[in-house]
């Protein structure tokens, strides 16, 4: 199976509706992948707080058709990042997107848990509450967003859900750029699963971002990673070698404590 990262520099020079464009563009080059995954809310920057309300937009709004168009163009499965979604009752979520290569809506996962605190993305946005797997016909993929690295419960409640690749987005800062890697290590071992974290590149809002994308296996090892600037990530893995890790290591057998549900 092959899958690319699109690590993207979002940065304040930059408009929204030209980095869409843009990214639509990088995606179509993308054509013979199996999968094509973007950061976290790329178009307008995941510390871009004042931002979110004015970019918000519903679920099928104009980053959902541009995405679904560069999707179906590049015949690939497309985990399009999240955007600022609005709900209909007017509610914030950093929600995810993920299309078939026909371009059809596969999934949309709402962050669980979000960032800030007492502030910023904690206080202006909801919190999803469903855990989201998405069926490709190599491997299943458990979806999760940036600060939902730091949660392990998360990822084990994916696992149980059939998940086998972990697919992370995320607008990871530079200043805790160690955190990120040795995170996404340590979910792919305890997990046995592979771990695909894409992150964004550039600074926005006055934070410099880590970029660093890492596609790790289900042993802990780095099979690749990006450098600090924007770059498509691409890397061949083999979906079979979770089950062949499974058997060869049976530690989720020998589990003797159930997932704890979210709080909503």
């Amino acid at each position: 199976m092959r899958a690319s990262l699109l690590q993207i520099d979002v940065n304040d020079g930059e408009s929204v509706d030209s980095r869409r464009r843009r990214v639509a563009a990088l995606v179509r080059e993308q054509a013979g992948v199996d999968l094509v995954v973007l950061p976290e809310l790329w178009t307008t920057g995941a510390f871009a707080y004042e931002a979110f309300g004015t970019e918000a937009e519903s679920l099928e709004g104009p980053t959902f058709e541009v995405m679904a168009k560069a999707a179906s163009d590049a015949g690939t499965w497309l985990h399009a990042g999240s955007i600022p979604e609005r709900d209909a009752d007017g509610t914030l979520y950093n929600t995810s997107l993920v299309f078939t290569p026909s371009g059809d809506l596969a999934a949309a996962y709402r962050k669980i848990h979000r960032f800030g605190f007492d502030k910023g993305e904690a206080v202006l946005m909801g919190a999803g509450a469903e855990l989201v797997t998405v069926r490709l016909p190599e491997t299943t993929l458990g979806i999760a967003t940036c600060y939902d690295l730091r949660f392990p419960e998360l990822f084990r409640g994916l696992v149980d859900a059939g998940a086998e690749t972990l697919v992370l987005s995320a607008g990871w800062p530079e200043r805790r750029r160690s955190h990120w890697t040795l995170l996404a290590q340590a979910r792919a071992v305890e997990n046995q699963a592979f771990v695909l974290a894409c992150g964004t590149a550039g600074t926005h809002a006055g934070v410099p971002q880590a970029g660093h994308s890492i596609v790790v296996d289900p042993w802990g090892e780095v099979l690749a990673e990006a450098g600090a600037g924007e770059q498509v990530l691409t890397v061949d893995f083999d979906p079979g070698k979770v089950a062949t890790t499974r058997e060869q290591f049976p530690a989720l057998k020998d589990r003797m404590l159930g997932l704890t549900a979210p709080r909503r």
